[in-house]
């Protein structure tokens, strides 16, 4: 029989802003398939980002937009979790305007009017959970820690770019990256479009 392991229950979480957390530490969470090719760079990237960057580009690119190792910095661009002191997740946020490709992606602004230059309105883009850790919740912890993270710098709304799972249905990492509705859900956040049939933007307006 397979083994299997607890929820992460929150006293076993500690969330820190990337910047806190070492590169190493960060590394560690992403890996070197998946996450760890696309580096949190898909909506970052102009054009097509397997022709238009290289992965030395792009952990460069997340290097300078985390700072991890630098406590002191005044911008970071997302949240690494440790279960246990072990660094196990990362949560991609940050202001909307951080990222080109969610202005020219169609899908966000189905049957909303909105300015798309609005940096009050911020983006969670991308939940990782280091294998190992996988399946136990993480992600919820992730997700509810984005909203003091965001609304403490001066957010006045963040929101996310779900997926609906359905039992029995196959979903793959590339497409469950942006999240789970439910998990969004469990942390306060509204529905506010559902541009298509998998696809709900969640939100939360402080």
């Amino acid at each position: 029989m397979k083994a299997t392991h607890p929820p992460i229950t929150a006293d076993q979480v500690n969330i820190v802003p990337a910047n806190e957390a070492s590169w190493d530490d960060l590394a560690a969470v992403f890996g070197t398939t998946d996450a760890g090719r696309c580096l949190c760079q898909r909506f970052k990237v102009i054009g097509w980002i397997w022709r238009d960057s290289t992965q030395e580009g792009r952990t460069a690119m997340l290097q300078t937009q985390t700072a991890c190792g630098d406590p002191a910095a005044e911008v970071t661009s997302g949240l690494v979790a440790y279960v246990d002191g072990e660094p196990a997740g990362w949560a991609a946020v940050e202001p909307r305007t951080a990222y080109p490709k969610l202005r020219t992606s169609s899908v966000p602004w189905r049957g909303r009017a909105e300015d798309k230059d609005d940096d009050g309105v911020w983006a969670v883009t991308c939940l990782v959970v280091r294998k190992g850790f996988r399946g136990r919740g993480l992600t919820y912890h992730l997700a509810q820690a984005t909203i003091g993270f965001a609304r403490e710098r001066g957010a006045r709304a963040v929101e996310a770019y779900t997926m609906i799972t359905q039992p029995g249905k196959t979903i793959t990492w590339g497409e469950l990256h942006v999240g789970a509705r439910q998990v969004f859900e469990e942390a306060g956040f509204k529905e506010v479009s559902h541009p298509t049939v998998r696809r709900v933007v969640m939100r939360i307006d402080f």
